[in-house]
C-alpha cells in the first residue's frame, strides 16, 4: 500500500482515494462510468477498477447492469452508526417539525471546520420542499445551522475548539434567543432557521428547517425548533 505525506503526517493513499471515491459518488446525481471515477479520482482506470473492487466487496458501492457505480447499502449501514443515539431520539421530532412546518427539517453536526447534516426529513405532503441530502457540509462562517452550533458555546470555548475560524456576531444574539436565522447564505433565495441541541460530552449540534423565499414567522419557528430540541435533549441526559 503506497502513502503520501501531508501536514497532518503520513496517510494512506489508497484509502485516501478510496474514501474520495465514495465522497464522489455521494455528490453525483446519478451513477458514475468508470471513466468518470477515474477523471474524479485524478488516476489511472486501472487504479479506479482496484479501489472499485475493494468498495465492492465491503457493500459500499455497487454496479449496474452497464456497469455505471453508485453508492450501496452498506454505507447506510455504516451512517446508523455516526451519533447513534442523536439520530435515534431526533427523528420522531424531525419528521413532526418537517410536517408541521412544511419545511425540510435536518440535524447539522460539528466536523472539523465544518457542519454536517447527519440526518434529514423532508415533509410528505409538500411538493415545493428544498432537499437537503446527509452528508451536505459546509463552514460554520454561513448559514443558521453553523451559527446556532456556534451559539451553544462561548467565545472563549470557541476559539479553543475551531483556531482561525470567527465567531460569527449572529452567534450572540442567537445565544440569547435560543434559536439562529439565515437568509441567501449558503443557497441564493434559501432561508434557514436552527436551534441548538446539547449533548452531554458530545459537541453541540443543531435543529434546522430550511425553505424556499422570505418573509417567515422566524420567531415562530425558532420557538417550535426549540421544544422540539428540549424534547430531544431530554431522551439524550
Amino acid at each position: 500500500m503506497t502513502s503520501a505525506s501531508t501536514g497532518a503526517g503520513s496517510q494512506s493513499q489508497t484509502l485516501s482515494r478510496g474514501i474520495q471515491a465514495l465522497e464522489l459518488l455521494a455528490d453525483s446525481e446519478a451513477p458514475l462510468s468508470i471513466a468518470e471515477l477515474s477523471a474524479g479520482l485524478g488516476v489511472h482506470r486501472s487504479i479506479a477498477y482496484r479501489i472499485l473492487r475493494t468498495l465492492e466487496a465491503h457493500s459500499l458501492v455497487m454496479r449496474d447492469d452497464a456497469g455505471r457505480v453508485s453508492a450501496a447499502p452498506g454505507l447506510a449501514a455504516l451512517a446508523r452508526g455516526v451519533s447513534r443515539d442523536l439520530q435515534s431520539a431526533a427523528l420522531p421530532e424531525l419528521t413532526i417539525v418537517a410536517n408541521e412546518l412544511s419545511m425540510t427539517a435536518f440535524i447539522a453536526v460539528w466536523d472539523q471546520h465544518d457542519c454536517v447534516t447527519l440526518v434529514t426529513v423532508e415533509p410528505r405532503h409538500s411538493r415545493t420542499a428544498l432537499i437537503q441530502r446527509p452528508g451536505t457540509r459546509h463552514s460554520f462562517t454561513v448559514g443558521a445551522p453553523g451559527i446556532a452550533i456556534q451559539s451553544a458555546v462561548t467565545e472563549e470555548h470557541w476559539n479553543r475548539l475551531a483556531p482561525g475560524q470567527p465567531y460569527r456576531p449572529e452567534a450572540r444574539l442567537a445565544r440569547e434567543r435560543g434559536y439562529a436565522t439565515s437568509y441567501s447564505e449558503v443557497i441564493d433565495g434559501v432561508g434557514a432557521v436552527a436551534a441548538p441541541i446539547q449533548v452531554p460530552g458530545q459537541l453541540p449540534a443543531s435543529l434546522s428547517v430550511v425553505y424556499f423565499g422570505s418573509g417567515k414567522d422566524e420567531a415562530g419557528i425558532g420557538a417550535r425548533l426549540m421544544e422540539s430540541v428540549r424534547l430531544i435533549e431530554a431522551q439524550l441526559r
